[in-house]
C-alpha cells in the first residue's frame, strides 16, 4: 500500500475519472459501526433474530456500505481537501456478513465553484450491485501529499461467556433477593434492571425514604417492590439475614453499606447463616483475552489466609464451578514461581494443597501448584518451563497466595484486560452478591444470575427448620 494520500484537483478531474476500494463485511466490522453508531438493531448483530427476517441472515448495516463511499471520496477521488456536499442512495440489495464489496465512484461532471457530481455504487462478490447513488463534492484546488495515518489496531473486547449463565438463569423463574441498604442510584439502578430481566424479585431492605430518595434520583418505579424499612444500614444487614434464615430470601445483595457491614451480620455467631467452611469470595471473571471463564478467589475477604483457610476458599470455588454444570474444574494454586522455596511460604502451602487433593481433602478439581501466573494460563509458557501439569496452561480457578495479590491481579484483568468480573461470597448459606460502587451494570447483571444459578442448584429453603 501506498505510503502517502495523493488527492486530484478540480482542475485534473475529467468525467468518466475513477477509483475504488474493497473491503470485506466482516463480523468485527459489523460491531465496531454499532458501537460507534449505536445503531445495535438485531438484524446486524444476532444471528437468532436475524434469521426470522427477509434475509434470513444476519446483515451488514447499509450505512456501513455507505461509509465505503466517503473513504474512496476521502482518501482516492477526490481525495485529501475534499468537501463532502451531498449525498442520495438506494440499497438494492441486503450485504452479507462475509462478503466482500467494492466501492466505485466515477466522476459525472463538474460546475462552478469547484462542485463535482460523482457516481456512487457498491457491489458484491458476485458483482451485484447493492448500493447506488449520487454524491456532490467540492474539490480540492491544489495538490496534497500527505502521509497516510495508520489504520487504528482495535481489538474488541467481546463478553459473551457468561451470556449462557444469564440466559439459562432468566428461563428459571425469579428468585427473592434481599437487597441490604440499597440507598444510591447505582444499587437501585442494579436491582431493578436484575427485575425487569426476570432474575431476581428484590425485598429492599432500609431506610425507607433514603430508598426512595435513590429511585427519584435513579428515575425507577418502586410500584410493585417490597419494602423491609429498617432505620439505618447495621439494622439492614441484620434484617436481610433474618430474612435468608427464615427462607423469605434466597440470595443477598449488598447495597450501598459497607462490606465489613453485611459480613459481619452474616458471619456472627448466631446468625444462623454460617456453616462449617470459611466464607470466601470469587471473581467470576469474563477475561477477552483469555478462551474461558475464569475464577480468581480470595480477592476481598480472607486478608493473610491459612493453609486451613485455603482449602475452604478453593472448595467453595469449585462448589460454585460444579453447580454451573462444569465438571472438575482445573485450580491453579499461584506464587510467584513454579517451585517450592523454602523461603517462600506461599509455595509451600501451593505444594500442600496439591496434596490435599490428591488426598480427598479437596474434592471434586484437579488441582495443582505452585504455578505462576504465566504457567496457569498460559500452554506455550508452561511447554517453555518444561512443566507437566493437568492444569498448567488452562486453569479454571486461580487462586491467590493473598487477598492483596488477589486485589491486584483482579482489578489488572479489569481495567488492563476489559475483563467483567461477577463478585459473590461463597461458604454461606445463601449466596451473597458482593457489588463495588465502580461496577458496571453488566457486572451487576452477571453477578445477580450466577447467584442465582447457585442459589438453584442449592435452594435456600426454610433454613431455620
Amino acid at each position: 500500500m501506498d505510503e502517502f494520500l495523493r488527492n486530484r484537483t478540480f482542475d485534473e478531474l475529467q468525467p468518466g475519472e475513477s477509483a475504488a476500494t474493497v473491503r470485506i463485511a466482516g463480523r468485527d466490522d459489523m460491531e465496531l459501526f454499532a458501537a460507534v453508531s449505536g445503531d445495535v438493531n438485531p438484524a446486524y448483530l444476532d444471528a437468532a433474530f436475524a434469521a426470522t427476517g427477509l434475509s434470513g441472515h444476519v446483515v451488514a448495516h447499509g450505512m456501513w456500505t455507505a461509509a465505503l463511499v466517503s473513504a474512496v471520496l476521502g482518501s482516492k477521488l477526490p481525495g485529501p481537501g475534499t468537501i463532502y456536499l451531498g449525498q442520495e442512495f438506494k440499497f438494492l440489495k441486503p450485504v452479507t456478513q462475509g462478503d466482500t464489496i467494492t466501492a466505485t465512484v466515477t466522476v459525472i461532471d463538474k460546475q462552478a465553484d469547484r462542485r463535482v457530481t460523482l457516481s456512487t455504487v457498491c457491489t458484491n462478490k458476485s458483482g451485484e450491485e447493492v448500493l447506488r447513488g449520487t454524491a456532490t463534492v467540492i474539490a480540492p484546488d491544489r495538490r496534497i501529499e500527505w502521509p497516510r495515518t495508520p489504520q487504528p489496531d482495535i481489538s474488541l473486547r467481546r463478553h459473551d461467556r457468561y451470556q449462557a449463565f444469564v440466559k439459562q438463569a432468566r428461563a428459571l423463574p425469579p428468585v427473592r433477593a434481599a437487597i441490604v441498604h440499597p440507598c444510591s442510584a447505582a444499587a437501585i439502578s442494579g436491582a431493578m434492571e436484575a427485575r425487569e430481566m426476570g432474575l431476581i424479585e428484590p425485598i429492599l431492605v432500609g431506610p425507607e425514604h433514603k430508598i426512595r430518595a435513590a429511585a427519584e434520583a435513579a428515575k425507577v418505579s418502586l410500584e410493585g417492590v417490597a419494602i423491609e424499612p429498617v432505620e439505618h444500614s447495621h439494622a439492614a444487614a441484620a434484617r436481610a439475614v433474618e430474612l435468608a434464615v427464615a427462607g423469605k430470601v434466597a440470595i443477598l445483595v449488598k447495597g450501598s453499606l459497607h462490606t465489613d457491614e453485611l459480613l459481619g451480620a452474616v458471619v456472627a455467631p448466631d446468625s444462623g447463616l454460617r456453616t462449617e467452611r470459611r466464607v470466601s469470595h470469587v471473581f467470576a471473571m469474563d477475561v477477552p483475552a483469555y478462551h474461558k471463564p475464569l475464577i480468581v478467589t480470595d480477592a476481598a475477604i480472607n486478608i493473610q489466609p491459612t493453609l486451613e483457610h485455603k482449602r475452604d476458599i478453593c472448595q467453595n470455588a469449585v462448589d460454585m464451578f460444579r453447580r454451573l454444570g462444569m465438571d472438575e474444574p482445573r485450580v491453579a494454586v499461584l506464587a510467584a514461581v513454579e517451585t517450592v522455596n523454602p523461603k517462600m511460604p506461599a509455595t509451600l502451602d501451593a505444594a500442600a494443597l496439591t496434596v490435599m487433593a490428591a488426598r480427598g481433602q479437596i474434592t471434586g478439581a484437579k488441582v495443582d501448584g505452585p504455578l505462576a501466573f504465566d504457567n496457569a494460563i498460559s500452554p506455550d509458557a508452561a511447554r517453555t518451563k518444561g512443566i507437566v501439569s493437568p492444569v498448567a496452561g488452562q486453569a479454571d480457578i486461580l487462586l491467590v497466595p493473598d487477598l492483596e495479590a488477589g486485589n491486584m491481579l483482579a482489578k489488572q484483568l479489569i481495567y488492563f484486560g476489559g475483563a467483567t468480573a461477577a463478585g459473590l461470597v461463597l461458604g454461606a448459606r445463601v449466596p451473597i452478591v458482593l457489588t463495588s460502587r465502580s461496577d458496571s451494570l453488566s457486572a451487576r447483571i452477571a453477578s445477580a444470575a450466577l447467584a442465582k444459578m447457585v442459589a438453584v442448584a442449592r435452594p435456600a429453603k426454610g433454613l431455620a427448620d
